[in-house]
């Protein structure tokens, strides 16, 4: 966007003359968020914690290209108008790009290119194969608060050749347990769920259209039970399989009574006691190394296709009008040649979201703008190498600092040092013996230091999470 404004020129004779010049407006791009410095160490801090628990947890770092074939992505769980961004180049004759280069897109998630490369470097990989990934991913969907276009995630996934072990889709859960548990995010719950429990409920009370009914029920937190029975009626169901399908919905539990609770129903199927029996085992799981945490929840149902077993969703306890953090599931077919499937689990972390969702609304930021824990002072220009030598001698000892841009007073220095957080200002021959000197502005305490052997406290060697 631009406007025009008037500039006054000289004109002939001394006058001034009234020239129109152009200024453009610089204006966000919807959907597509940029942080502050001091939230983005929130970010980076949220970042360095979940990636150390997954590489303890034994998950290997991964990163794939940005871009899929289109067919692909349409094909596993995308959305041809809402979904992807297409990709063409803008310059060059489009018979020299080659066909499949007009055919590409951004991917959607992480799940469905981490599926891709499994195909391609299978005979690389030992299996069980566990990795993690942290990237960004693009959505064309609408912005609202909490939902971006560009985004980055954090998955984790693990995939075998033939079966995978069941115990793996109690794992993923526990892990994300611990990261949450190391981040200031308060108290959460991950809702754990099986598809083939609503799968096979369905089919036992005669709904034989199962992802329709699925997708219709999926909207039971948006509209409310009263319009999911006029939909599912409307859809063909009858009003007692109506009011079944609901009754399914409402099952919660931390602990194995879910499983009579679906009893006490009196549905009955083959799948539907398949996927009791898968989330018994991971809600007992739960029970033993994180109780409270996971909890069975019997609406969970995740929308992409190509989950198969249990699936998860993770909310902030007293934020659940945020929705889901952290989801995922189990999928048995993404990855497949037609000769062999590679079965996996995965979770995956809305980072972008829930880092704004905290900043924004439970004010979360850092205690500094800055990585610099010492503002070095320059005393005047002919001293500013030996300021430079200073903070290259903290530096070497791990210390993040600065020096001052300009030999000013000192009490304008200390100001600088003030408005961006820094907690230290050094001054470079400032003792009686002619020796540096560091400053507390915070408390005002000043003492003799030598950038030798000067101890910078722990607690503000880096930027800290600050919580209201």
């Amino acid at each position: 966007m631009s406007e025009t404004v008037e500039n006054a020129a000289p004109g002939r004779g001394g006058a001034p003359r009234a020239e129109k010049v152009r200024v453009e407006k610089v204006l966000p791009i919807s959907g597509f968020p940029e942080l502050l410095p001091a939230e983005r160490f929130v970010e980076l801090h949220f970042l360095d914690t979940i990636r150390e628990v997954f590489e303890l947890h034994g998950f290997a770092p991964l990163e794939t290209r940005a871009v899929e074939p289109t067919s692909r992505l349409l094909g596993k769980g995308g959305d041809a108008d809402k979904e992807i961004y297409g990709v063409s180049r803008l310059a060059g004759r489009s018979e020299e790009r080659g066909g499949s280069d007009a055919e590409l897109g951004l991917h959607f998630d992480l799940t469905v290119p981490f599926a891709r490369y499994v195909l391609e470097n299978a005979g690389k990989l030992a299996f069980p194969f566990r990795r993690y990934q942290i990237q960004k991913v693009w959505r064309g969907e609408r912005p609202q608060e909490g939902r971006f276009r560009e985004f980055t995630q954090a998955d984790i996934d693990v995939v075998d050749v033939g079966e995978l072990a069941p115990h793996v889709e109690a794992e993923m859960p526990l892990v994300i347990a611990e990261a949450f548990g190391r981040l200031p995010v308060g108290e959460f719950r991950i809702q754990v769920n099986n598809r083939r429990i609503p799968e096979g409920f369905y089919l036992g009370i005669g709904l034989t259209d199962v992802a329709g009914t699925l997708r219709i029920v999926d909207k039971l937190d948006k509209i409310g039970p009263e319009k999911v029975a006029a939909q599912l009626v409307a859809a063909g169901a009858t009003d007692e399989q109506a009011r079944l399908a609901l009754a399914l919905a409402e099952v919660r539990s931390t602990d194995l009574s879910f499983v009579d609770a679906v009893r006490a129903l009196g549905v009955t199927h083959p799948t539907l006691d398949q996927g009791l029996e898968a989330l018994a085992a991971v809600i007992a799981v739960g029970m033993e190394r994180a109780p409270g945490v996971l909890v069975a929840d019997l609406r969970i149902a995740r929308g992409l296709d190509y989950y198969t077993g249990t699936v998860y969703e993770t909310q902030l306890v007293g934020s659940e009008e945020w929705g889901s953090v952290c989801s995922g599931g189990r999928y048995d077919s993404l990855a497949s040649d037609g000769r062999t499937t590679y079965p996996g689990v995965g979770i995956s972390i809305g980072l972008t979201r829930l880092v704004h969702l905290l900043v924004s609304k439970r004010g979360l930021t850092a205690s500094r703008s800055t990585p610099a824990a010492v503002l070095v002072a320059v005393v005047d220009d002919e001293g500013r190498s030996r300021s430079d030598a200073v903070a290259s001698a903290l530096r070497a000892r791990g210390v993040p600092c600065e020096v001052a841009p300009t030999a000013a007073k000192f009490g304008k220095q200390i100001r600088y040092a003030d408005r961006r957080g820094i907690p230290f200002v050094w001054f470079p021959g400032a003792g009686d013996d002619g020796g540096d000197q560091v400053k507390d502005i915070r408390s005002g305490d000043q003492a003799d230091a030598d950038a030798a052997t000067w101890e910078c406290p722990a607690a503000d060697l880096r930027p800290s999470i600050l919580t209201p």
